[in-house]
Formats: C-alpha cells, sequence, structure tokens
C-alpha cells in the first residue's frame, strides 16, 4: 500500500480522497507549520507528500523521504519553496494548485485596494474609541476608485481577474507583462505599457501578480517607488520578496507613496523594521487564498495529482522545470 504523508492539517476532501483511493495517509496532528526537524522524521518512507508553502523542498527533503518518493504536491500555486533541479533529478513529479484559487486572491487583492484607499483600518479603530469632539469634513479622507488608473503588474490568472474588477468599478486599466496580450486589451479595454516603469508612473493604484523569480526578486525597489505618484498606492498578493520591504517602509514614511496593501511579506512571519508602526499601511497574514472554496479546492486538486502519478498517470497540474 502506497502511503502518501499530508504535513498540515486541509480543509475539504483532499485527504478523504487519498484515502478512498487507497493508500495510507498520515497528516500531520499539528496544526502549525512544522519545525524542520519534526518535518524531515515526518515525512520518511513516503510515495507522495502533500506539503505546504512554508516547507522547504530540497535535497535534505528528498533524501529524509526515501527512495519510494515519486511526488511532492504543493498545497499552493508558488513554487519558490521547491528545489525543482533537485526533484527532477530524483524522478519526483512537482505539482501545484493553479486556478482553483484565481478567485479567493482576486477578490482578497481588491479588499485591500478597498481598504487602504479608503482608510478603513484607521476608520475601524476610530470607530472603537468613540469619534472624536472634532470629527469634520476632512476626517479620514480617502480616494474614489471611479474613473482612477489601476496597473496591473503580472497579466496571469489573477492578474487578469482583479483587471477585470478593476474594469467593472468604472477604473481605467493598464498593465505590464512580459507577452502583450491582444484579445485581454480587447475584452477589458486594458492598455499594454512596455516596461513596469511606464505603468508606475501612470498608476493610482498598482497591484502586484507577478511570480518570485530571480528577475522579480525586488522589482518594486527604492527607485521604482520613487516612479510612483504621490497619491498612488501599492498592493501585493504575489510573494514577499518581489517588493523590497525596507524601500517600502522608507517611502511610506516620507511620502514617497500614499499608502500600501501586502498580503505578503519578504521575510515572513517578519515584517521590515518600522512597517507595523504604520497606519498608512493594511496588513494581512498571508492569507489572500483563505476561502472555503479555495483551500477545499486546492486540497482536492492537490490530492487528484498525487492519485494520478502513484496510478502510474501524468499529474495534472505538473510545475515545469
Amino acid at each position: 500500500m502506497a502511503k502518501v504523508v499530508v504535513t498540515r492539517k486541509i480543509p475539504g476532501n483532499g485527504v478523504r480522497m487519498l484515502r478512498d483511493a487507497g493508500f495510507e495517509v498520515a497528516v500531520s496532528p499539528h496544526d502549525r507549520v512544522l519545525e524542520r526537524g519534526e518535518l524531515l522524521n515526518f515525512i520518511q518512507g513516503a510515495d507522495g507528500v502533500l506539503c505546504m508553502l512554508t516547507d522547504k523542498v530540497d535535497e535534505e527533503f528528498i533524501n529524509a523521504v526515501g527512495p519510494n518518493l515519486k511526488i511532492v504536491a504543493n498545497f499552493a500555486v508558488g513554487t519558490d519553496n521547491f528545489n525543482l533541479p533537485a526533484l527532477l533529478s530524483h524522478n519526483v513529479q512537482a505539482t501545484n494548485t493553479p486556478d482553483v484559487l484565481t478567485e479567493a486572491v482576486a477578490e482578497h487583492a481588491f479588499a485591500l485596494i478597498m481598504a487602504i484607499t479608503r482608510r478603513i483600518a484607521e476608520a475601524d479603530k476610530l470607530a472603537r474609541s468613540g469619534f472624536p469632539p472634532a470629527f469634520g469634513p476632512e476626517v479620514l479622507l480617502g480616494m474614489e476608485l471611479k474613473g482612477k488608473t489601476l496597473g496591473v503588474l503580472g497579466l496571469g490568472r489573477i492578474g487578469s481577474r482583479v483587471a477585470e474588477i478593476g474594469k467593472s468599478m468604472g477604473m481605467d486599466v493598464i498593465y505590464y507583462d512580459i507577452k502583450q496580450n491582444a484579445d485581454f486589451e480587447a475584452k477589458v479595454g486594458a492598455v499594454f505599457k512596455s516596461t513596469p516603469e511606464d505603468l508606475l508612473k501612470e498608476a493610482d493604484v498598482v497591484s502586484v501578480h507577478v511570480p518570485l523569480l530571480d528577475s522579480t526578486r525586488h522589482l518594486i525597489n527604492t527607485d521604482r517607488l520613487k516612479m510612483m505618484k504621490p497619491t498612488a498606492y501599492l498592493v501585493n498578493t504575489s510573494r514577499g520578496p518581489v517588493v523590497d520591504e525596507v524601500a517600502l517602509v522608507e517611502a511610506l514614511k516620507n511620502g514617497t507613496i500614499k499608502g500600501a496593501g501586502l498580503d505578503v511579506f519578504e521575510n515572513e512571519p517578519n515584517h521590515a523594521p518600522g512597517l507595523d508602526e504604520l497606519t498608512n499601511v493594511v496588513m494581512t497574514p498571508h492569507i489572500a487564498s483563505a476561502t472555503i472554496e479555495a483551500r477545499s479546492a486546492m486540497g482536492e486538486l492537490a490530492a487528484k495529482n498525487i492519485i494520478a502519478v502513484l496510478s502510474g498517470q501524468p499529474p495534472l497540474t505538473p510545475v515545469k522545470v
């Protein structure tokens, strides 16, 4: 009987699907990220591992599992926790969970856009403390989105959906991607910008949706933040290291940009010094895909990938090296 290890409890039917397929399934009893030693001990002897983005899958991981390992299924779209060459050298399939969390992440990105432009977190704190005696017409002024320009960095599935939502709210949409998409432009009325710099100079709201690659690490840095309008907002739901967080803190302190909404951070769970004290940033703890629908579908897709590979079939969503 093949053995499958799940490194953290997941919602939905994924674990049941694995058991119904006849596999021995071990689920971590700890609803937290496993310490490295715990993880390496727990995964021993598995034929398949359903892991989290927080689990570093490298040569040490592969060797700890043992020679039976055939697939590592990431409970995530991103795969920056994977050493893909190491997996390839051991003939281990790597899979992820694209598509199923597109709507959840896009909605969360727009929730951050609304929260920061309308100063929701500040207003919530003020309401809880009681309205001040001098409450008046200029208190907590925000920005309307209709007629403003939304800049989407990365026009993948999630970026495309964010652009559609922005357009439906009356925003002008511009985008940058390594490939121009004429069909999307015709469908949404979006305008292609040939460089990130061109987009940053024009947008009132910048929403980041690029993968974490060597070429995108610190894509948003000191120089590029200075290109943005002082009235502009930055939202990141992609990967933390895409934004130079130290540079962002300085930009927010100095009024280089107006505000930011962040669901991901450069060194999670830690924040750059000073970020927590700023009132012009709204933060959520990497929960953009945290809906019942999305997280359940992620677990089920990961399970389907494992079932396919351990049954001698190709995976549904392989990660290309």
